[in-house]
């Protein structure tokens, strides 16, 4: 496995229209619920340990099988119920796909999977393994709303940061479970749910003005 690659994968500045999604964060702010450095970190945590959980997991079992690709795409859809927010993974999915066929060959697929999974296709690609995909999922499901925060309530960057290397721990340990269970039938991978997010995915989908796609 190449440590540069995974750094090339799971780069902010990577073309994929990450830049685009705040995970749920402009809705956290707008309720209120987000208003300081210790909110978000809060928050950050709260979203790795069940939507990182989740993207982490099915992020190796797509590495490590990518063959499997449609099957774990139909358990990550069940695993989703909100409309906006699996309109705004298959978005982040073809975004992601688009971008790695300019560096890597990657398999057809026959529809747009959902980000975790496409990560996981994209990690295979790339001769990645499945722990370093879930490295990447389980990182960027954090990495986008701190950045958001940043932008939306003009805090500071270092502070924000801090949360993240904080965190880094946490995220290792994620990934080390993940590429432990890449063998697990899909209805025994993780389905921690955020019902918070779900709801405020489908408030923030009626909003006419809006900084972030989601």
């Amino acid at each position: 496995m190449s440590l540069a690659t995974l750094l090339v994968l799971a780069d902010g500045r990577l073309p994929a229209g990450g830049h685009a999604h705040s995970g749920g964060l402009e809705a956290a702010v707008s309720s209120g619920r987000v208003r300081t450095v210790a909110d978000v970190g809060r928050f950050l945590r709260g979203r790795l340990f069940t939507a990182g959980l989740v993207a982490a997991a099915f992020a190796a079992a797509a590495c490590a099988r990518p063959d499997r690709w449609a099957e774990l795409d139909d358990g990550l859809d069940a695993r989703t119920p909100s409309p906006a927010l699996r309109k705004a993974s298959r978005a982040q999915g073809r975004a992601l796909l688009r971008a790695a066929r300019a560096m890597w060959p990657l398999p057809a697929a026959g529809r747009e999977p959902h980000h975790p999974v496409a990560l996981g296709v994209v990690a295979a690609a790339a001769w990645l393994d499945p722990a370093a995909a879930a490295v990447a999922a389980a990182h960027g499901s954090v990495t986008g709303p701190a950045s958001a925060a940043v932008r939306l309530l003009g805090l500071d960057p270092y502070a924000v940061h801090a949360l993240l290397a904080g965190l880094a721990p946490d995220c290792d340990r994620i990934a080390a479970d993940a590429a432990a269970r890449i063998d697990d039938p899909v209805d025994a991978l993780p389905a921690a749910g955020a019902p918070l997010l779900d709801i405020g995915a489908e408030l923030h989908a009626t909003w006419e003005v809006r900084l972030f796609a989601s």
